[in-house]
């Protein structure tokens, strides 16, 4: 068994050489002047409501696109006003199912001013006359050719702007109002469409007065029922997305209680790691509790029973000492310090005050990296909007290095649905959500299901969390002073998890981009990286810590971080053994990385996309390039490739990127090219939704595996070979790791 790596070098960056352009239409592609008249039709329709309702001091848009579309192919001077883009505008995005196109398409709405809708009328205008004029009424790829190269006959546009136009129109299928027509029955926390209006003076004019005690953000507050009818009939436009504040825990009825209090003996924490835990309350009777420093931040007036101690107290049983009960689940990852938080009871809680409470709580505790939530709603996820109280945890661990555990949530008993899709903040993309797995690695019985806005994977990973009706097929907790019993649900596979996590960071001192990217990258293995299952993500992460840190003797695995201070990221200065001249290789890759996130942006939720190129350097055009282990060329100059295709092939705009090639019975060493020298590259190429740069100095981490071809270790040959190259090479040794921790956490006495 061989020991982790990691790769400390020198990476060096580049701006993005593309210029971008006026653009053109896709080949085969048109635009007539018929539709250009229905366009500038719709937009008087829509300029004509806003004149008449001043309440916004602007107009929301929306603006339903023929296909999903991505960034490059979205207005540009449409809707655009004094050379500002028209994507600084956008308020929301959401995607609809056009069953008669049988293709999913976006909706995207803006808030312009009204002379922008002017504006835009004018130039649809020039440009139908245009079209009628000079293409017969009916303009194609070609024509746009011809334009760059000898102009347009007319004076009344320049002729970028005038192309823009017939592009953007392209990919414009209808200009509309959206107005929201649900149903409220509860108390709710609505998210509204951003305008220049403050939130509070907008809804005192509609007859809603609100204090900062019900106010997240700028758009998203804490609604009565009768306050959400009033905004609906009045200003129904202004609703973007909302959910029912009162939330019901997903959890299982199992309960098999233990023999008795065997057994349970513990000894005094000393200086282990410390790790987070936002629950349910914790019982200080267990055998456990001077390994927990607990804290109730329910309000002194709501009753509490004996049931809202349990499952959060099982939870922490598990991260401070779950290979007791369980011993055939013993990670090999010791014993865990607890603060424990506790936030709700069983029976349910304010989403809206968890919300609040968890960045108070994140805030105030900055000594903590790692925390656990298995606290998930009984209601499914939205298709089109991430749920709050998920935004939050994403703006949380983008804002503080840090990382959340969170439970893929459970099928509430007697839903008989085939699928039920997972509940929040399982939809949180930037926290690692488990599903639970039997004990026979299969999917368990209260399985739901991702994907999340139609597209990111989660669950991320899957562990045991019990099944059935038997005790030993069930996860052993601890819940009181007898001892506890047995329980199923993903809320006690996310601990075991946790322990893992808490581990790789903590001990053996990885950031939690390489920790995320190590558990993802374990669970795939060896398998096709789109083979992801809606159930049990990349799939179940091993049991034993040493088999994640640790490879067999004919595989090599190394970490590299890196931060993104340019378009591209990159380093070709990867020395990999060779045999007669060729690479006796197959080759896998992880990227994790943790992006800001907008959710008034919709479907549109992650603002930065990092794209992975990893493999043999090669030569295109004089100069140095990647020959990219899954052939990833859609950055490629020439490349045509639709938004619907990256997204599916290269996961485009996941923060999770898993790239691997496919081990065969016949192996065939790759090609090693003269002008690579022998060496293997690595790209990060990072893309912006907006012009705020959020990706700019974000850090992400790579999990690199080779598995020699033949069975030979090659593991000495490929540290001498990065030495020689000017990497700096650390082995990871869990007894050493263990050590510098015990040093780091010593107390000195200057006495």
């Amino acid at each position: 068994m061989h020991n982790i790596l990691s790769l400390k070098g020198q990476f060096h960056s580049r701006k993005n050489p593309s210029r971008g352009g006026g653009g053109n239409l896709p080949v085969g592609g048109y635009v007539t002047s018929e539709k250009i008249e229905r366009l500038i039709n719709q937009l008087k329709g829509v300029l004509d409501y806003w004149e008449k309702d001043k309440l916004i001091g602007g107009a929301l848009v929306s603006v339903h696109y023929t296909r999903v579309v991505a960034k490059s192919n979205r207005l540009k001077v449409l809707l655009s006003i004094n050379g500002v883009d028209s994507s600084e505008f956008v308020r929301g995005a959401k995607f609809d199912y056009d069953k008669i196109d049988n293709r999913t398409k976006h909706i995207f709405t803006y808030y312009v001013s009204l002379n922008a809708i002017e504006s835009t009328i004018n130039l649809l205008k020039k440009s139908r006359k245009i079209i009628d004029a000079e293409f017969n009424g009916k303009i194609t790829h070609d024509n746009i050719v011809g334009i760059a190269k000898r102009g347009l006959k007319s004076n009344d546009i320049v002729k970028t702007r005038f192309v823009r136009a017939i592009v953007d129109s392209y990919y414009v299928d209808y200009f509309s109002i959206d107005r929201n027509d649900e149903t409220f029955t509860d108390d709710s926390i609505v998210t509204i469409y951003k305008t220049d209006i403050d939130t509070r003076k907008l809804l005192n004019k509609l007859g809603v007065s609100i204090y900062d005690d019900r106010i997240i953000n700028e758009t998203t507050l804490n609604l009565k029922k009768d306050e959400i009818v009033k905004l609906q009939d009045k200003a129904g436009y202004l609703i973007a997305m909302s959910v029912t504040d009162f939330t019901q825990i997903a959890s299982t009825t199992i309960n098999n209680p233990s023999e008795g209090n065997e057994d349970i003996l513990i000894p005094p924490p000393t200086n282990e790691p410390v790790v987070g835990v936002i629950d349910t309350l914790f019982d200080e009777k267990v055998y456990f509790h001077e390994w927990v420093e607990y804290t109730c931040m329910l309000d002194e007036s709501i009753p509490i029973r004996n049931i809202d101690y349990k499952h959060g107290t099982s939870v922490s049983s598990i991260i401070v000492d779950g290979p007791k009960g369980n011993p055939a689940w013993d990670d090999g990852c010791g014993r865990f310090r607890v603060r424990h938080f506790g936030v709700a009871t069983q029976t349910g809680f304010s989403s809206f005050e968890v919300l609040k409470a968890i960045r108070k709580i994140v805030a105030e505790n900055l000594d903590i990296k790692v925390w656990n939530l298995s606290l998930g709603s009984k209601k499914e996820i939205s298709p089109n909007f991430i749920s709050p109280e998920a935004a939050e945890l994403d703006r949380i661990q983008n804002e503080y290095d840090v990382i959340f555990v969170v439970a893929g949530t459970n099928r509430p008993e007697g839903v008989t649905v085939k699928e039920m899709k997972i509940g929040s903040p399982a939809d949180s993309l930037n926290s690692l959500v488990v599903n639970a797995v039997d004990i026979h690695g299969q999917p368990a019985s209260y399985t739901r299901v991702g994907p999340v806005l139609s597209f990111f994977n989660k669950p991320d990973i899957a562990y045991f969390g019990g099944d059935g009706c038997r005790a030993s097929d069930q996860v052993r907790v601890c819940y009181n002073d007898l001892g506890g019993g047995y329980d199923i649900g993903t809320s006690f596979s996310a601990p075991w998890i946790t322990r893992k996590v808490a581990y790789l960071i903590y001990i053996c001192g990885f950031s939690r981009e390489v920790a995320k990217a190590l558990l993802i990258d374990a669970a795939a293995g060896w398998q096709e990286e789109n083979v992801i299952s809606t159930k049990l993500g990349y799939g179940v992460v091993p049991t034993r810590i040493s088999d994640i840190i640790h490879t067999n003797d004919d595989e090599i695995r190394f970490v590299i971080t890196g931060n993104t201070d340019e378009y591209e990221t990159y380093t070709y200065n990867l020395p990999i053994p060779r045999k007669d001249d060729k690479f006796p290789f197959y080759a896998r890759a992880t990227l994790a990385y943790f992006p800001f996130c907008d959710r008034n942006q919709g479907v549109d939720y992650t603002s930065t996309e990092m794209d992975i190129n990893f493999g043999r350097v090669c030569e295109k055009d004089g100069q140095a390039c990647i020959k990219d282990i899954k052939n990833n060329k859609q950055d490629e100059v020439g490349t045509k490739l639709y938004e619907e295709d990256a997204r599916k092939l290269f996961r485009k705009w996941d923060n999770i990127k898993h790239i691997a090639e496919r081990i065969t019975e016949s192996p065939r060493p790759r090609k090693s090219y003269p002008y690579g020298a022998g060496n293997y590259g690595i790209s990060i190429k990072t893309k912006e939704r907006s012009k705020n740069k959020n990706g700019m100095g974000l850090q992400f981490g790579v999990v690199i595996t080779l598995k020699e071809m033949f069975k030979q270790d090659r593991y000495d040959d490929f540290i001498k070979l990065c030495m020689s190259r000017g990497w700096l090479v650390n082995q990871i040794d869990i007894d050493q790791s263990l050590e510098i921790f015990n040093k780091q956490e010593e107390i000195i006495n200057l006495d």
